[in-house]
């Protein structure tokens, strides 16, 4: 709740906001807006269209998180499946000389 105050009370957020409200498209769609609200059935039929969208929004992300998750779990199989592969693939040299004297 601060922040969002901060925000508003931020001068160039004000300057911001006082563009867009002074815009003239944006007051044209402000009063087309209100002349809607009045039409109770246009309320409902713009109701009813939101309602639908949100679901078929929802239900594509719904879609998308499943998706995104199976992928997840085929790349895990798949970086399970290169584990095997890359270790027989590595040479085994080694840089590093032992050293062959003894400390007393």
């Amino acid at each position: 709740e601060r922040s969002t105050k901060k925000m508003m009370n931020d001068p160039a957020f004000k300057e911001r906001m006082k563009q867009v409200t002074e815009n003239d498209a944006f007051k044209t769609s402000m009063e087309n807006t209100q002349e809607m609200m009045k039409d109770k059935d246009k309320v409902k039929e713009l109701e009813d269209s939101m309602k639908k969208r949100v679901e078929e929004g929802s239900k594509e992300l719904e879609d998308f998180k499943k998706k995104s998750a199976e992928a997840e779990e085929e790349e895990k199989k798949n970086k399970e499946e290169m584990k095997p592969k890359n270790k027989t693939m590595k040479k085994k040299t080694s840089s590093k000389k032992k050293k062959g004297g003894k400390k007393k």
